[in-house]
């Protein structure tokens, strides 16, 4: 029987682990410059979509993910390592990238604006659900015991979602008022967040290791024999 204190810690530990990944105070300069020139109806209609993108990608990770794991045969320690590793990284290289503007000849910005719709790609991949959000939420099947962890998971994966459509909604607003250095700083702190959580998603894989009995009996078994 799951209390309710376990069903709002999945529902917040959600929120806490892909929000800094998603980050949408970062992606705001990124989303007004592929919606450049688009009407404020528009650019909040695309903006709208990404986001109902952005759920419908975790969720069908998040579900799929005993299946992809079963099929490949992977651990959930190894899981974790894995995602932990990957999260890592994309926190280092937030925290030690150099500050800079968002560049308005940008590969990736032109080919966004030269399409006509930008919601599905890039806004909702992988802008919002990146390979890290997947990660992270796939890992969360690791935490899973029953039907209501997944829907607590699932509420807090609408919540992200709902905070990132009012974040960058106000997006113009934002970063007016914050300005490009708050940006910046702001993503170093996003970045040792997210450092600081891929590292012990790398520590939980190394502690279910080490305490898997089967484990414990070969260590045993082979200290006895010598």
């Amino acid at each position: 029987m799951h209390s309710v204190g376990h069903f709002w810690q999945l529902i917040l530990g959600t929120v806490i682990a892909l929000l800094p990944l998603i980050n949408p105070l970062a992606t705001a300069p990124t989303f007004l410059a592929i919606t450049e020139g688009d009407s404020r109806e528009r650019r909040l209609q695309q903006l709208r979509m990404a986001c109902v993108y952005m759920v419908a990608i975790l969720v069908s990770f998040l579900i799929g993910g005993t299946f992809i794991m079963g099929f490949f045969g992977l651990s959930i320690p190894g899981l974790r390592i894995a995602g932990g590793l990957l999260v890592a990284g994309i926190g280092s290289g937030m925290l030690m990238a150099p500050a800079h503007e968002t560049a308005k000849d940008d590969p990736v910005q032109v080919a966004a604006r030269a399409k006509r719709d930008v919601s599905f790609s890039p806004l909702a991949m992988p802008m919002m659900s990146g390979p890290g959000s997947i990660a992270v939420t796939i890992g969360f099947t690791s935490l899973s015991t029953g039907w209501l962890d997944y829907v607590a998971i699932i509420l807090g994966i609408l919540a992200v979602a709902a905070i990132t459509y009012g974040v960058l909604r106000l997006s113009e607003r934002i970063v007016g008022v914050i300005g490009v250095n708050g940006m910046n700083a702001l993503s170093k702190v996003m970045g040792f967040i997210i450092l600081c959580i891929g590292v012990q998603f790398v520590v939980n894989g190394v502690l279910g290791i080490v305490q898997d009995p089967d484990v414990i009996r070969a260590i045993r078994d082979a200290v006895v024999q010598h």
